[in-house]
């Protein structure tokens, strides 16, 4: 009789949860040191400890890792929702602000934006970063709306659309100026919009 070959398959090594943090940590540093520019495979998997090829095993490109790094899935708003609507429109905008403004946002968002033409995924995983708050906006002013606070053809995604669009051309445009003045003078005309 012959020698018994096993059929069953290997699965590899468990790929290490440690390479993708430092990865991580490496783009979010570099972003913040020297932005965009600074970001290369070649200086992640330096600062990393790592390799391109185990960077390349985790994601499909380079800007998919700056997407994760600089915007990660529990960055989305942080919605605390219930209190007045004026309130709660103020807490919203802060907060994209606030998710689309830190020193390491704003050094990504410019460059991702442009990298989404090439990677629709990546439009997709941005979008999909604020799944969740269209949701919970979406039922807040569903209750603002039978109250007669809002008009009833408000939507969430049109808010979010204008919060967001604001932000952005903040970010491109008048970088470093988007404090709490700002955010309370978006909010107003947000809150006078919405009025039935």
């Amino acid at each position: 009789m012959g020698t018994e070959i096993s059929t069953a398959r290997a699965t590899g090594r468990p790929r290490d949860p440690r390479i993708e943090q430092a990865a991580l940590a490496a783009v979010r540093a570099l972003l913040a040191e020297g932005g965009y520019a600074a970001v290369t495979v070649s200086a992640v998997a330096a600062r990393a400890g790592t390799t391109k090829a185990a960077l390349y095993r985790r994601w499909p490109a380079l800007p998919h890792l700056v997407h994760e790094a600089a915007f990660p899935s529990d960055l989305a708003l942080d919605l605390h929702l219930g209190g007045s609507l004026e309130e709660d429109l103020a807490g919203i905008v802060r907060g994209a602000r606030d998710a689309l403004c830190s020193p390491v946002g704003a050094a990504a968002l410019p460059a991702l934006l442009a990298e989404i033409t090439t990677w629709p995924d990546l439009h997709a995983a941005m979008l999909e970063r604020f799944a969740g708050s269209f949701r919970a906006i979406d039922e807040r002013l569903a209750v603002a709306v039978a109250a007669g606070e809002a008009h009833p053809d408000a939507r969430a995604d049109d808010l979010l659309r204008l919060v967001i669009g604001a932000v952005i051309a903040g970010v491109l445009l008048t970088p470093g100026q988007l404090d709490d003045a700002w955010a309370d003078r978006l909010t107003d005309s947000l809150v006078r919009s919405l009025r039935p």
